[in-house]
């Protein structure tokens, strides 16, 4: 039994985001695309030995982007729920090396704790079904739906940084359809300084009101046209945009840098331009480093 294994957990941007109104369960109903991109955190997940951490998970939060994790957090829900299907007992030690921005959109949470279900499951050769993942995803959060899909969709963990893996995503993000993934544009990363509450940014949207949608805007037929001609929208962007404004001072910086289209990943904060060159994508980000932090991806 291997003792130690360390897993990429990729970031995800969503191209069109629809808000549906609160359920009377308190989760919201939405549609979009997810995709992952090659930004990552890495989780090492090692066995503890002995008797004295039966049970326990500690989590440390180490890299560029370290942050201080609260006690309970997307990791230990994951940990928990797996104990109680498996019966597992072991004690587990996880290192997170952070370099996707908490608060950003980007899904690092949900991503991290994907990682680490696919780690403990390898690594106790408990061999889950996909029904059991999705199981524990439930639990964890929503977002975890989908990375786990990207997860179990892989043969072997480099395959998420290698090529993309995308998806409609449906329900409260339960419910997954993979799509076959475009890698034939270049995706530049801006973030704008700011940390949203996924929270507070529904309470954005729904003070905002009813959103209507047209019929014929499909968002699968819309990720399949040229990036130019994409009409996505992401119901958090306005709100979100209005309570922070550097997030739309980086929309603009990008739209002005080229890009062939711009919009907010999730509920924000991250903005995200487009570019079906990546010669351009390198361009613009040389222009936009020297006021905004950016990643390429």
């Amino acid at each position: 039994m291997r003792k130690g294994i360390t897993v990429p957990a990729p970031a995800k941007i969503n191209l069109g985001l629809r808000v549906f109104p609160r359920r009377d369960d308190g989760y919201h109903d939405i549609e979009s695309i997810f995709t992952t991109v090659s930004l990552c955190d890495f989780v090492t997940v090692e066995l503890y030995d002995g008797l004295d951490k039966l049970n326990s998970c500690d989590v440390e939060c180490v890299g560029e982007r370290k942050i201080e994790l609260p006690a309970e957090n997307t990791i230990t829900k994951a940990y928990k729920a797996f104990c109680v299907l498996t019966g597992n007992d072991r004690g587990v030690r996880v290192k997170v090396d952070k370099r996707i921005p908490a608060g950003g959109g980007l899904g690092g949470g949900s991503s991290d704790s994907s990682s680490f279900l696919k780690s403990i499951d390898t690594l106790l050769s408990t061999h889950l079904s996909r029904q059991a993942l999705d199981c524990i995803s439930g639990q964890v959060g929503s977002d975890v739906y989908f990375f786990t899909s990207a997860q179990y969709s892989a043969e072997v963990g480099e395959f998420l940084l290698e090529r993309r893996f995308a998806a409609s995503v449906k329900g409260r993000g339960e419910r997954i359809e993979p799509i076959e993934a475009r890698n034939d544009f270049s995706v530049l990363l801006v973030f704008p300084g700011v940390s949203v509450s996924t929270p507070m940014a529904y309470g954005l949207v729904d003070s905002a009101g009813m959103r209507n949608y047209k019929n014929d805007v499909h968002l699968v037929q819309t990720y399949c046209r040229p990036v130019r001609e994409w009409t996505f929208e992401n119901d958090f962007t306005v709100p979100v945009a209005e309570k922070f404004p550097k997030v739309g001072l980086a929309l603009e910086s990008l739209k002005a840098a080229g890009a062939d289209f711009v919009d907010m990943s999730g509920s924000g904060s991250t903005v995200f331009g487009i570019f079906d060159d990546r010669e351009r994508a390198l361009e613009a980000k040389k222009k936009l480093d020297s006021d905004w932090r950016t990643e390429l991806v």
